[in-house]
């Protein structure tokens, strides 16, 4: 069966077609903000554990998709299964967010042993959500950008700046090229593999990309993004990539033309009315709703929803936040939101 809006929305929007109404889906939409989230959370002990268990990450996947009747589902997993993959140890603390060891700015890259079988409970994951879903709905995949996956990498944990990669990178291009190359050959294999359980379209997360000068951006997201790009779409030349680098601001359209990505994510910070005139004029783009206009609500909301279907009403458009829904977010602002953008 060909691809319709009518039978996929989302997937036609990213293969290039125009809609009336706007596809939406909403980063993090399968997370803390959910009753029934939280709930199997606490039942499991933990996020790894809970990502690690195909049937409790599908069902975790599939909550919002019952709940709200979104256009797209994404995968329930994590930026961070790459490096777990590649051999560093991953724990999730409680109010601490993730920790990787050894970090890479006191161990070389080389006394890592890969173990890309920890990747398999996603691929069983990817499966059952594949074969849950309704019809209509597209299934995204997704993985960490390498810089974002690296900052992690070098530095073992989250940071605000990102100052110890940034550092390693200046200092040691070359070792810091070798992290680089192998978190893009294991992402290449990931998502593939993720293609061939079902997964439809998939997002590269670029979250740290706008803490990088011009030439650095250049060298450590726009090429390492364009040779994932060119591995997939040599694997799989009909699956479209959404490219998301969150605070490239005015190296966006370089993004765009560069990497060979199918359509572009946009964070809050980008003025839409810009992104419509300054990126290529086909190209299908995503978001990018404020995540705090929509905890706002009211008249707030409805303004920010009406200013984003404006700007973006004359090129494919998916409907989406600029950044993952935050967990104080209510319930029935999304409701609002989704009767707003299909009304």
């Amino acid at each position: 069966m060909s691809i319709t809006s009518e039978t996929k929305p989302l997937l036609a929007v990213l293969k290039g077609s125009r809609a009336k109404t706007p596809p939406i889906w909403l980063m993090r939409q399968a997370g803390r903000y959910l009753p029934e989230y939280r709930a199997l959370r606490a039942e499991k002990g933990g996020f790894l554990a809970l990502a690690t268990d195909p049937e409790a990450a599908a069902e975790v996947t599939l909550q919002p998709i019952r709940r709200f009747g979104f256009d797209g589902a994404i995968l329930f997993s994590d930026i961070l299964m790459v490096p777990w993959a590649l051999g560093q140890d991953l724990s999730f603390g409680v109010g601490e967010g993730p920790r990787l060891a050894p970090p890479l700015v006191d161990a070389a890259l080389a006394s890592l042993h890969a173990a890309p079988e920890r990747l398999e409970p996603v691929y069983a994951t990817v499966a059952r959500v594949a074969a849950a879903l309704p019809a209509e709905t597209t299934f995204l995949g997704f993985a960490g950008s390498p810089w974002t996956v690296a900052t992690y990498m070098v530095a073992g944990q989250g940071s605000k700046d990102q100052g110890e990669t940034r550092r390693a990178a200046y200092a040691d291009p070359l070792a810091f090229a070798e992290i680089i190359d192998a978190i893009a050959a294991m992402t290449v294999d990931y998502l593939s593999a993720q293609i061939e359980n079902g997964v439809e379209a998939v997002q590269l997360f670029d979250s740290w990309a706008g803490s990088l000068s011009p030439s650095q951006f250049e060298r450590w997201v726009i090429a390492p993004n364009a040779a994932i790009v060119a591995g997939l779409k040599a694997r799989h030349p009909d699956t479209p990539i959404i490219g998301f680098p969150k605070g490239a601001g005015g190296k966006l359209p370089a993004y765009a033309r560069e990497t060979g990505v199918d359509a572009l994510g946009l964070d809050e910070t980008v003025d839409p009315v810009w992104a419509d005139a300054n990126l290529p004029k086909h190209m299908p783009v995503q978001g990018n709703l404020d995540p705090l206009a929509l905890i706002a609500g009211g008249v707030a909301l409805e303004e920010a929803i009406d200013r984003v279907l404006a700007a973006f009403a004359d090129r494919p458009h998916i409907f989406n936040l600029g950044h993952g829904i935050l967990p104080d977010t209510p319930i029935e602002h999304v409701e609002a939101l989704l009767a707003r953008v299909r009304q």
